[in-house]
């Protein structure tokens, strides 16, 4: 049964004692939250933002509970640069466990991530566990138009990887330009806004 603090912070585990997802803590209180599920690292999907309050707040919690906190910045709408993926990837492997994934509702970034992360760790035959870190419920993952590319990725990924492990693909054959190819051949020409440049931000994507 799922607590008061799971359904305030949408808060999952993807992988039971090892990784987690949540939104931001825009409530506030979080430190005991985090305390009593034995949170060792927070990997913010948001960014490095230390010229804001959140930011400056989630770090100064981590710091005083002990708590790592990685940034490893995502777009919704935007396809990412292989480096962007390649530090999601660093963070899933150097980021204590348990480690939680969010970002603003823990809906979109947070469901590619957990997606990505269930591949990384289990390999392709984790597909099908990874979709479904998609779904509308629990996860509650409405994708807009231009977000649509989120799920879509983790089918171009298995097909373009060829069986390459996904850290592999990512480092060494990935790149934004082939999404965005495979995307517009799929009907999903519309399914995203850009190429990631540089980040635009606003209170509700940043």
């Amino acid at each position: 049964m799922r607590s008061t603090g799971d359904l305030l912070y949408n808060f999952h585990w993807v992988v039971p004692g090892e990784a987690s997802r949540a939104m931001q803590a825009w409530a506030g209180g979080v430190g005991g939250f985090l305390r009593r599920r034995g949170i060792r690292a927070i990997i913010n999907l948001r960014g490095r933002n230390d010229d804001l309050d959140w930011w400056k707040r989630e770090t100064a919690l981590a710091g005083a509970q002990g708590i790592a906190h990685l940034d490893a910045m995502l777009d919704s709408r935007k396809l990412p640069t292989r480096d962007m993926l390649v530090r999601l990837i660093e963070s899933f492997d150097t980021a204590p466990r348990p480690f939680l994934l969010k970002c603003s509702g823990g809906q979109d970034r947070t469901s590619f991530a957990a997606a990505l992360y269930l591949i990384h760790r289990d390999g392709w035959q984790a597909m099908d566990r990874a979709k479904e870190q998609f779904a509308r419920f629990p996860y509650l993952h409405f994708p807009k138009k231009q977000q649509r590319w989120l799920k879509a990725f983790v089918d171009f990924a298995a097909e373009d990887a060829g069986g390459l492990p996904l850290a592999t693909w990512i480092a060494e054959r990935y790149t934004p330009e082939g999404a965005k190819a495979w995307l517009d051949a799929h009907g999903l020409a519309d399914g995203y806004s850009a190429i990631f440049t540089v980040p635009t931000r606003s209170p509700y994507q940043w």
